[in-house]
C-alpha cells in the first residue's frame, strides 16, 4: 500500500507540474497571438448569411450585418425556399436573398447554401460567412478581413460571446463557450469558426469543392475551410476585436444537444485536438479531486493543487461580460461537463442540426 500511495502522490505531482507549465506557456504566449484588426485592407467582400428558421434576435442580427463600416461589401442571405420562416424578416429589412433548394445528401444545408451563394457571384475577392444568430459590432467586418492582407493567412476568424438571456443553462453555455475562446489562443487548437469566417475566394478550388460535397467533412463549413487552409500550409488568424454576440436562452435539453453536437463535430474534424481535450480535462479533474481529498485527509499543503482551478475561475470571470460571479463559481465544474460531452460525442453516429439529421462519417 505504501508503494501504491507513493506512486499516486508522484503521479498527481507530475500532473500538477505539467498543468502549471501549460498555464505558464499560455500566459507567456498570449501576446502577439491575436491578429491586427486595423489594416486598411478592404477588397470587395461578400458576406453570406445562411438562414433556416428564425433566430432569437434575427432582426437585430441582420441589421448589425447590414450596417458595417466596411463600405465595400455585398450582403446576401440564403434560404432553402421562399416559405422559410426567415424570409419575412429578410424582406422587411431589405436583405437580398437567394433560394438554394434542398442540399445534397452528403452536404449540410449550410455548406450547400454557402456554395450556392459563391457560385452566383464573381466580383468579390473575399468571402465571409456569418451565422444568422450573431450580432456584430460595426467594425466586425473590417476586423475580420484585415488579416487577409497577409497572403500567408488563409482564414481569418473569431469566436463569439454567448450572451445568456435565459436561465441557468444559458449561463452555463456562456461559460462553456470560453473553452472555444481559449482554443483560439493556440495555433495547435485554433480553427475557423463558421459563425464569423473570412477567406480569399482563391481558397475555393476543385479539392475544396470535393471536400465540401463528397467527403465526411461536408456537413461542416468550419471543418472544410479550416482543413483547406491547413492543407495549403496557410495560417489561421484569430481576431479577438471582431468578437460577435450570440444571444442564448437555452434550457438543459437545448444546451446538452448543442454541446454534444459541437463536440461530435470537433471530434470528427480535429481528432488530435479531441484527444488533447480528453487528456487535459482528465488532468483538471484529477487535480481538483486530489486537491480536495489530499488537503482534507493528508496535509493542508495539498490545497496548492487547486491553484489551477482557481486560475481558471479568475480567467473565466474576466472573459464574462455579465454574471462574472457565476462564471467564477461555475468554472471548476466545467471540466466534468466537457468530459461528459466528449464521452457522449464518442458514441454519436448522427447529429440533428436545424431540423435536419446528418450521419457522422469518419
Amino acid at each position: 500500500m505504501t508503494i501504491i500511495y507513493t506512486l499516486l502522490l508522484a503521479f498527481t505531482g507530475l500532473v500538477f507540474i505539467s498543468m502549471l507549465l501549460l498555464d505558464a506557456r499560455g500566459l507567456l504566449g498570449t501576446k502577439g497571438r491575436t491578429a491586427n484588426s486595423r489594416s486598411g485592407f478592404k477588397p470587395r467582400a461578400l458576406v453570406i448569411v445562411p438562414c433556416r428558421g428564425t433566430d432569437l434576435t434575427l432582426t437585430n442580427n441582420l441589421r448589425s450585418l447590414a450596417m458595417q463600416d466596411y463600405g465595400n461589401y455585398d450582403l446576401v442571405a440564403v434560404v432553402d425556399s421562399k416559405n422559410d420562416a426567415a424570409v419575412p424578416t429578410l424582406k422587411k429589412e431589405g436583405i437580398d436573398f437567394l433560394v438554394c433548394g434542398n442540399p445534397r445528401r452528403s452536404s449540410s444545408g449550410k455548406v450547400h447554401a454557402i456554395l450556392h451563394a459563391i457560385g452566383h457571384t464573381r466580383l468579390q475577392k473575399v468571402i465571409v460567412i456569418a451565422d444568422s444568430d450573431i450580432t456584430a459590432g460595426k467594425r466586425w467586418l473590417s476586423g475580420l478581413v484585415a488579416p487577409l492582407a497577409d497572403e500567408s493567412i488563409g482564414i481569418s476568424t473569431t469566436f463569439p460571446f454567448f450572451n445568456p438571456v435565459g436561465g441557468f443553462w444559458s449561463r452555463v453555455k456562456m461559460v462553456w463557450g470560453f473553452v472555444g475562446e481559449g482554443m483560439m489562443g493556440s495555433e495547435f487548437t485554433r480553427f475557423g469558426w463558421g459563425g464569423s469566417l473570412a477567406f480569399r475566394r482563391d481558397l475555393i478550388d476543385k479539392d475544396f469543392l470535393h471536400m465540401a460535397t463528397d467527403s465526411p467533412y461536408a456537413i461542416s463549413d468550419d471543418i472544410c475551410v479550416t482543413r483547406a487552409a491547413r492543407e495549403r500550409g496557410l495560417g489561421i488568424a484569430y481576431v479577438k476585436d471582431a468578437q460577435p454576440t450570440v444571444n442564448s436562452a437555452e434550457n438543459f435539453a437545448a444546451f446538452w444537444e448543442w454541446a454534444n453536437r459541437q463536440t461530435a463535430l470537433s471530434r470528427m474534424g480535429y481528432p488530435a485536438t479531441s484527444w488533447f481535450g480528453i487528456a487535459y480535462y482528465s488532468a483538471e479533474i484529477l487535480l481538483m479531486l486530489s486537491g480536495v481529498a489530499l488537503s482534507a485527509f493528508v496535509s493542508p499543503l495539498f490545497v496548492v493543487y487547486l491553484l489551477h482551478a482557481a486560475r481558471g475561475s479568475v480567467r473565466d470571470a474576466s472573459r464574462a461580460r455579465v454574471h462574472r460571479a457565476f462564471s467564477a463559481v461555475m468554472s471548476p465544474f466545467m471540466p466534468f461537463i466537457y468530459m461528459a460531452n466528449l464521452l457522449s460525442a464518442s458514441r454519436m453516429r448522427k447529429i440533428t442540426w436545424r431540423g435536419r439529421q446528418y450521419s457522422l462519417r469518419r
